[in-house]
This record gives structure tokens, sequence and C-alpha cells, in this order.
């Protein structure tokens, strides 16, 4: 990869699943898991929807590190998605629907959107011989679903939600995705989407990160941050293992948003 003269070579990336290889909090999913046959869902509200979601899951899963609530297991996974679904509705739905609703988005059916970035870092990865594996606080049956459905590999998948190792954002987590890795920490990158649960976790672990913020719901992150994985090898540039990457500092504030 190319980055700095003189600093630490990348020789692994860890990648998170969703919102980073697999969209989930797109209104695509959402469309097809709760209103397949219509009406189309507003994409301003959906946007407003998914911004808080995924922030109020951030400060949940964050909370969960620093031990001011448990760690983010299965049963908060699924209070963040029906959170998510009322969020969308604006109305409280019957039990049997939103029960649907989670079930689908969990294991979606047919095609699955594609980030059309995806496919071309993987193969820049392959090119400069970087290998890579994908983490994710899904279940795994849900992750191998949907890395099946975008034909991304099974056997790059190291960490799940409900493997034999604890959950990320968990320290030890970080720590066992590397292992499987065979490579040294300081020399993997993890790409996450989450500021505070995916990339200052990461840190924590001893593991560099860098923030994909596709959405643009992080504007205050001043390092570290990219738009798109197109931009990975010229972030990686500016910030490689080694040269620091988003703190705690780089949110306006110090504090989960």
């Amino acid at each position: 990869m190319p980055i700095p003269s003189g600093a630490a070579p990348v020789d692994a990336v860890l990648f998170d699943l969703d919102d980073v290889l697999v969209p989930f909090h797109a209104l695509s999913v959402w469309q097809w898991a709760w209103k397949p046959q219509g009406p189309a869902l507003g994409p301003r509200r959906a946007a407003a929807a998914f911004r808080r979601a995924v922030h109020a899951w951030d400060k949940r899963r964050w909370d969960g590190v620093t031990g001011r609530q448990p760690p983010a297991d299965a049963t908060a996974l699924r209070t963040h998605l029906v959170e998510t679904l009322e969020a969308l509705a604006a109305r409280p739905l019957p039990a049997e629907e939103v029960e649907a609703v989670v079930r689908r988005v969990l294991h979606p059916a047919g095609e699955v959107e594609r980030f059309p970035d995806v496919a071309p870092c993987l193969a820049r990865l392959a090119a400069a011989h970087v290998r890579y594996g994908i983490s994710t606080s899904l279940p795994g049956d849900s992750a191998r679903w949907l890395l099946k459905r975008v034909g991304l590999p099974e056997a790059a998948l190291l960490a799940t939600g409900d493997g034999p190792d604890p959950a990320l954002p968990a320290r030890a987590a970080f720590k066992a995705a590397v292992a499987r890795l065979d490579v040294p920490a300081e020399r993997v990158v993890y790409v996450g989407d989450l500021f505070w649960s995916d990339v200052h976790a990461a840190h924590r672990a001893g593991v560099p990160a860098l923030l994909l913020d596709r959405p643009d719901s992080w504007p205050r992150v001043a390092l570290g941050r990219m738009r798109s994985l197109d931009a990975l090898e010229s972030t990686l540039a500016a910030h490689a293992p080694g040269t620091g990457g988003p703190g705690p500092g780089d949110a306006a504030g110090g504090e989960p948003i």
C-alpha cells in the first residue's frame, strides 16, 4: 500500500462488515424489509432516522466498552434495530410486524445492494499483497448470509457477535481478530464506520484505525476520516499506523455525539 516513507508498513486491513463492506443502515435494506410492495420510504426521513440510530448505537456500544452499561449483545442489537424501525415509522407498530422486519433485515433474501467502491478496493489490496479480514457485531449466520449475497468470502470473517471470543468492540475481540490475521497489531489497520465504538475502541485495543464515513455522519472528526474506500490509500498515507489517527480529541466536545 502507498504509505509515507519511513512509516510502518500495512500488511493487513481488518474491515467492519455492516455499512463498510455491505449496506445495512440503508434505504434499500429497510425498504425491502418493511415495505417491499411500497409505498416508498421518504429518503430524507430515512436518512435522518438512520443518522440518529447510528449515533445512538455507537454510544450504546461505547458505553459497554467503558462499563457504563453491560457490553452490547444480541439483545442490544435487536433493541437497536427495533428503535431504528420505530424512527422510520414515526409510530408504534404491531409486535408481529416488528419481528418480521427485524428478521428480514438480518436475513435478506435475494440480491443485496453493493457499495461500488468495495470490489476495487479489495482488488487493490490483493495486487499489493495486503491481506484482509472482516469483523462484525452481527450474529454469525447473518454475517455469512450477507457475505454470500454480495460475493465476499466467508473465510475472511474473523469475528462475529456470537463467536467464541468476546464480541466487538471489546478489546479482546479486536486482539483475537488481529491474531487470526497473523500480523502484528501495529501493521494492521482497522476500518469502521462508527467513531467511538469502532475506531476509538480499536485504538484502545492497540489497533490503528480509520473512519469510513459514507453518509457524513461524523463531520467534526478531523483525522483519519474518509468518505469512500477509494480514499483508503491516500488516508493511510496521511495517517499511517504509528503516525496517529482519529482519537477522542478529534470529535468536538470529546464525548460521544
